[in-house]
């Protein structure tokens, strides 16, 4: 059998016969990955799917008190990744029809730093290597390191 073109990692690999459509190569990173991807379709399209993850992650923070403390704690570079994207999801979010919920109730504090100096460095096309998929767009911001 021919291999095929891995979609998670690039490689190269020999395609189980007992699966026709396989996209992803047996490396755990790999099938990870592609869980994931199966999990944020399954939640964007699944009613039931996305109200039964709500219900035991709500279960599952019940039993772990504090968690999510402590993993800031430990991680603060991803605190700080976590602000600069939230402020994004933000200036989107107001940009797309002034949402007046989310001037009332705000996500993040009000009295973090405000940049609105994100530099743009261009548009570019990803044009894939792949036959059959379309070109994306992509916009390139060069993101300013926030300093409390």
């Amino acid at each position: 059998m021919e291999k095929i073109l891995c979609v998670y990692c690039g490689d190269l690999f020999d395609p189980s016969p007992r699966h026709k459509d396989q996209t992803a190569c047996k490396k755990v990173e790999c099938q990870r990955a592609k869980k994931a991807a199966w999990q944020r379709h399954k939640i964007k399209t699944d009613p039931d799917y996305r109200f039964n993850q709500k219900v035991c992650q709500r279960r599952w923070t019940e039993v772990h008190p504090g968690y999510w403390q402590e993993y800031r704690k430990r991680n603060p570079e991803k605190v700080e990744r976590n602000v600069i994207l939230q402020a994004i999801r933000n200036r989107r979010a107001r940009s797309k029809g002034g949402d007046e919920k989310m001037d009332l109730f705000p996500i993040a504090k009000m009295d973090a730093s405000k940049h609105d100096n994100f530099e743009v460095l261009g548009q570019f096309w990803m044009v894939p290597v792949i036959a059959k998929m379309d070109a994306l767009k992509v916009n390139l911001l060069k993101i300013p390191v926030l300093y409390p």
